[in-house]
């Protein structure tokens, strides 16, 4: 499971839609997204209820604290709303120690109340936690001890029973539709494969339903194939204040492209450990590896290929990452981890000749920058990848150390870390 932030434009589309979509419900939330490209005059005109309610704006940037840092304009009129944006886009604000300029604002009707209630549901390995306060808003935390909380296995479905002491102390006019609203977005969460959704606070609308007014949420983008349609045209937002390197953005452009997963991040550009793995779940554990070994702060990237790319992908892929692992070289060894677990159905020797190939090109790049590469991999044809991985050190000079399945996954680490540490502090 990969949970990934939505921002709170998407997070309330989804539940307005898909609670009309699987029980008829209809929400009434409204909500518009305002960036740096927006026209506000289309804006209004494909949203006519911003020219008739009072309205809220906020940024929509996966970042708290937004009143205590003057970004929230409240009771406010679209022209106001307008004037408000226009002064605070782009401008650098600093959160919690990350700073980032502010391009994206969420704007919906302003709802006035008297009291504010908290929901969160959260997914876990065995089960899934529904947390209820009836005192919710900024204060959440100090009572914490007022939230009850329940756990569902993932295969059970949610019941007024099962909600009963979640909801025990509301009045009884209110509790039954306040069950009936946890249920239907459990329904939701559950159908659309959210990791988390939580509203604080949420009230009830002047019609007496429940009415998000801040929401979080979170996807498995694990699950796009089975989700993506109904998750409609969504992004997953860098966290605030992160912004993609030429690299980074190359292979996200790639990795939008094909039904493969390729995914790069880069953690320390002067970084000599370099890895291109296999698998979601082993990329992990060679970046956990390196850093259990004391090497965090050398480890140059985050990467990992899985679901079966081309050999063009590949290439491509490794083309790219092997330019950053031999950027910015100081004359000291570097290593490149290729390792992966034991492949289901990959076939290892075609994935490895788009990376071969690859190398091939920067055979000198690769020389220059003192990087020598480890290979541990197994699954379908792998003494034939192995085979090849060995003839491209003979044929190019290239310093290249193979391993198959009965080295353990994870070994090839020290080899790495015993040759950076011999060619150089």
């Amino acid at each position: 499971m990969a949970r990934k932030k939505i921002r709170e434009y998407n997070s309330k589309k989804l539940l307005k839609t898909h609670l009309a979509r699987l029980l008829g419900l209809d929400l009434s939330v409204q909500v518009a997204q305002v960036t740096q490209s927006t026209d506000f005059t289309e804006l209004v005109d494909q949203n006519r209820w911003l020219s008739h309610s009072k309205l809220v704006v906020k940024p929509d940037m996966l970042f708290g604290k937004r009143g205590k840092h003057d970004l929230v304009g409240l009771n406010l009129s679209v022209a106001e709303v307008e004037d408000f944006i226009r002064a605070r886009m782009g401008k650098r604000v600093e959160i919690d120690g990350c700073a980032g300029a502010v391009n994206t604002f969420i704007v919906e009707p302003f709802v006035p109340h008297e009291q504010e209630f908290y929901l969160s549901i959260t997914s876990h390995r065995m089960d899934n936690k529904v947390s209820f306060s009836e005192h919710g808003g900024i204060d959440i935390e100090e009572n914490w001890d007022k939230v009850h909380h329940l756990s569902l296995s993932t295969q059970d479905a949610i019941s007024s029973n099962s909600l009963a002491p979640l909801t025990a102390t509301l009045a009884i006019e209110l509790r039954k539709k306040m069950e009936n609203f946890i249920a239907a977005c459990y329904q939701v969460f559950q159908d659309l494969d959210f990791t988390l959704m939580e509203m604080n606070p949420f009230t009830v609308d002047p019609k007496g339903m429940p009415f998000p007014l801040d929401m979080r949420g979170e996807l498995d983008d694990t699950a796009a194939f089975k989700s993506g349609k109904k998750w409609g045209d969504l992004e997953f937002p860098l966290p605030f204040g992160r912004t993609m390197t030429s690299a980074e953005e190359h292979v996200h452009m790639l990795d939008s492209n094909t039904g493969a997963s390729l995914k790069l991040s880069i953690l320390n550009p002067r970084g000599r450990i370099w890895t291109m793995v296999a698998g979601g779940g082993a990329s992990v554990i060679y970046a956990d590896t390196v850093a259990d070994l004391g090497y965090a702060d050398e480890l140059g990237n985050y990467a990992e290929y899985s679901g079966a790319p081309n050999q063009q992908e590949t290439y491509l892929y490794a083309k790219t990452l092997l330019g950053c692992a031999t950027s910015n070289c100081d004359g000291r060894g570097r290593a490149l981890l290729v390792g992966g677990g034991i492949a289901n159905f990959t076939d290892v020797a075609a994935t490895f000749k788009g990376i071969i190939r690859a190398m091939k090109e920067a055979a000198e790049s690769i020389k220059a920058a003192n990087l020598r590469i480890y290979v541990r991999r197994g699954g379908p044809n792998y003494e034939a990848g192995l085979d090849l991985m060995r003839t491209l050190g003979t044929d190019t000079g290239l310093h290249v150390e193979v391993f198959g399945p009965a080295t353990s996954m994870t070994g090839i680490c020290e080899l790495a870390i015993d040759w950076v540490n011999s060619s150089g502090k």
